[in-house]
């Protein structure tokens, strides 16, 4: 796909470029967002160079992931990362991490809920996933305040430094933010 850029009333969601490494290198020098997501810890600067530079555009040109610089509007200066995978035919799944700095201000449920929008909408998702390891309360309280229902507990679901850990998992329908679904969804009976 192409690189895309969306934009919110505070904020530009845009892909990643290589004059962003330095911030995403300050950034994931926080030890909640190397605890918490799947960064490489500790995070040296070549690893943010990679990131910007290659591993988020091959992403976007081979389908796998749709990852975008949460920037405020009007200062272009990345504040955030979000990113949707892709883990199949209109199945995908979202992530998140904000700079500690600007933790508090509302800027990833804004973007989540934005990204959510483009995804239900453009690329025809029936369903998108959240998933945190069990005991990251701040990435819950997000997803939960984007409309995502928590749906339980998967069981050694995500790979971290060498051990796999239980996960949290939520849903999110295109009807919980009132959009048509493509496709007609059957609830199962109660």
């Amino acid at each position: 796909m192409e690189p895309l850029t969306l934009s919110t009333e505070r904020l530009v969601l845009r892909p990643w470029r290589p004059d962003d490494a330095d911030a995403v290198h300050r950034a994931c020098q926080d030890p909640d967002i190397q605890r918490w997501t799947l960064v490489p810890s500790p995070y040296d600067h070549s690893h943010a160079q990679d990131w910007t530079g290659r591993l988020a555009p091959a992403g976007w040109a081979d389908d796998t992931q749709y990852s975008f610089a949460v920037c405020l509007a009007g200062t272009g200066v990345p504040v955030a990362a979000a990113g949707v995978h892709v883990h199949g035919p209109l199945k995908f799944e979202i992530g998140y991490w904000t700079a500690k700095e600007h933790r508090g201000n509302g800027y990833m449920s804004e973007a989540v809920l934005r990204i959510a929008h483009w995804v239900f909408t453009d690329l025809g998702a029936g369903r998108l996933e959240w998933r945190a390891e069990v005991g990251n309360a701040a990435s819950r309280a997000v997803a939960e305040k984007c409309g995502f229902r928590m749906e339980g507990v998967l069981r050694a679901a995500l790979p971290q430094r060498g051990t796999w850990r239980d996960a949290w998992v939520g849903g999110l329908l295109p009807s919980d933010l009132g959009l048509p679904s493509r496709v007609p969804y059957l609830p199962a009976p109660a």
